[in-house]
Order: C-alpha cells, then structure tokens, then sequence
C-alpha cells in the first residue's frame, strides 16, 4: 500500500485526485491521511467525495473513510479499468446539492478511462463555471486538444451552465479507450495566432455578455494581439457570467477567464481575464501555471519523455510531481531557474 500524507506540499484536492487516477491505473492500493489539510475547511468536499466513488466505481475498489469531511481515505482497487457508462453527480453527495465542480471528476477518471478497454460514455452533474477549478471551457478549449496531440481521444459537450453556489451544470463525455501516450514538447510556443474568447451569461440581459466581448477585444487590440470574443446568453437555472479567453500560438494553447458576481461591472469582468492574459503573453511562457500541473499526469504515462516550459514553477506543479513520483511512474525534474518541466516516463529509466 501507498501511504500520502494529503498536507504535503499545495496540501489540496490535487493531492487526491492523481492519488485516485494513479491507483485505479496502477490497481496500486493507497492510503491517504491529512486530505486537504491546508484548506480552510480540510477533509472532502462534495466534489472530492464524488471523486472518490467516481475512481471506485471505474475499478470495482473497496473504499473505507469515503464521507463528507472525512481527512482519512483507504482505496483498494478491485482490478481492471472498466469501461461503460457512468453518471456521476456532486450534488448527490451533500444535502441540499452542491455547486462543487465537475472538471474535479473529469480529470480523476479521464486518464483511467483512456486507457480501459473500450469506449466509455460519463455524464457528469454539478458546477461547470465556478471559482478555484478549471472550467469545463478551459478543458474543452486548452487541455483536451493539447492531450489530444499526446493521444487522448474525447468528446465533450456542455448540455447545462452551472455556476456557484447552485451548480445543475451538465456535461457529457466520449472517452476514447485503448489509447497508447506519447510525449509532448512544449519548449518554443511559435508565433502568436490570435484569441478566441467566449463571453456568456445565463438568466442575465443580453446587454452583459456583449459588453464583456467588446471590452475584451478593444484591450486585447489596443495591445496589437487580434481577438474574437462571441457574446452568448443561454438559459440556465440560475444567473451566472463570465469571460473566457484562450491564447492560440503556433505550438501551444494558454486558457484565462474571469467570474462575474453581484457589484462588478461587465467590463472589471473582462479587463481581470484580459490582464492575466497579457502577462501571460508579454512573459514569453509557453504553459499556462494551471496547465503546466495538469500535464503532469499524461506526460507520466506516455512512452517518451516530456519537456515543456512554464509560466510560473507553482505549489501546485511541485506537489503533482511529488504524487506522481511515490507510485513510481516517472522521474519529473524542474528546472527554477530556465522553468522547465521534464517528465521522463519510468519505462525509459535505467534499471
């Protein structure tokens, strides 16, 4: 068994969520102590219990500690990956539902999923847009087509926006299984292309999102960068916006967004998304920080070495690679200095 003492380091979900993928992958048993001891409130939140049966139930695992606020997990997996068809919804795991967020699920079961058997169907119910968690645009729009180049095959389509703190967001994924990772190198981004960008509201006049997408492109073109930023307003059981950015270069991808909330002009919305943008882009990086963690995983469990370079070495980054390495997988260097990641699989290790 794996013993990971869930306050190392970031000390969060991350933690969890490899800790999971890499059992089920692995069929490696692990006991985790200290979930989310850094947080305001530790142990597992909705989204984090809903991770924990989700990875249970894609390997047939026997799990003890698996309650709302628990800080102690042990997963024993049952065997191998199972592909099928799953429904997994947060708002099932707390009374009173939960806004906790789907992309949380998405990433413990995807790698495990990619590498079952056969085709894999998941509906996935809670909160797409909500803050502290990547988006299910940012992984539609960045981190599916970058695993795409690295192997990963999946369709992903947003049947219902859910914002914080009501959630009733829904997504549906075709997960592509068999797969074989290779590598990616992610060291020059190439010339800059353009930005596409999606500014959206649900239950709000349709006045907002068009004021976010002009103000965006205006900022975006007075920096000398060509944008397109499409105003959408959809139906949804709550109100919620945001703007959401993506930086297209010849080699890479970089995702950046803001949440609207109660008080902040449509235009604060999209000059926050549009400045973290820009000193993404004035910086030369070629990874986005969320990013540069989140490829970590695949980048283990491909057949050839990774190297890509940061915007930023985060707690984060350090704590996934730490993760990875306990299971044995592959030997992760990072360079500070140059903010280079190195991912060299163990398959390619001298014995």
């Amino acid at each position: 068994m794996i013993h990971i003492d869930g306050s190392y380091g970031e000390g969060g979900g991350q933690v969890l969520r490899t800790s999971l993928s890499l059992a089920a992958i692995t069929s490696n048993p692990i006991s985790i102590h200290n979930i989310r001891a850094q947080r305001k409130k530790p142990g597992l939140a909705a989204q984090h219990l809903t991770a924990v049966r989700a990875a249970a139930a894609i390997c047939h695992a026997e799990v003890q500690g698996d309650t709302l606020g628990s800080t102690m997990l042990e997963f024993i997996p049952g065997g191998t990956i199972n592909a099928g068809n799953y429904t997994f919804d947060i708002s099932e795991a707390q009374a009173g539902g939960s806004a906790g967020a789907i992309t949380l699920v998405l990433q413990t079961v995807l790698l495990p999923l990619s590498l079952a058997s056969s085709e894999s169907q998941v509906t996935l119910k809670g909160g797409t847009h909500v803050p502290f968690s990547p988006s299910t645009t940012y992984i539609e729009r960045v981190y599916l087509p970058l695993l795409k180049r690295m192997g990963i095959q999946v369709e992903i389509q947003q049947d219902a926006w859910g914002w914080y703190p009501q959630g009733g967001g829904r997504v549906e994924l075709r997960v592509k299984g068999g797969r074989k990772l290779s590598g990616i190198n992610l060291e020059e981004r190439g010339d800059f292309q353009q930005v596409r960008g999606l500014a959206v509201v649900t239950e709000l006049p349709s006045h907002i999102p068009q004021r976010m997408a002009s103000r965006a492109e205006n900022l975006l073109r007075e920096a000398g960068l060509k944008a397109v930023v499409q105003p959408l307003r959809n139906k949804g059981i709550a109100p919620g916006a945001g703007l959401f950015l993506t930086a297209e270069y010849e080699n890479s991808l970089a995702g950046f967004s803001a949440l609207g909330r109660v008080g902040l002009p449509a235009e604060k919305v999209a000059q926050i998304a549009c400045e973290e943008l820009l000193g993404f882009h004035q910086s030369g990086a070629v990874v986005d920080e969320h990013l540069a963690d989140q490829l970590l995983l695949p980048a283990a469990l491909a057949a050839n070495q990774s190297k890509y370079r940061v915007a930023k070495v985060s707690m984060h980054l350090m704590t996934n690679a730490w993760v990875i390495e306990k299971f044995g997988l592959a030997k992760i260097t990072v360079d500070a200095v140059e903010k280079m990641v190195t991912v060299q699989p163990s398959l390619l290790l001298p014995s």
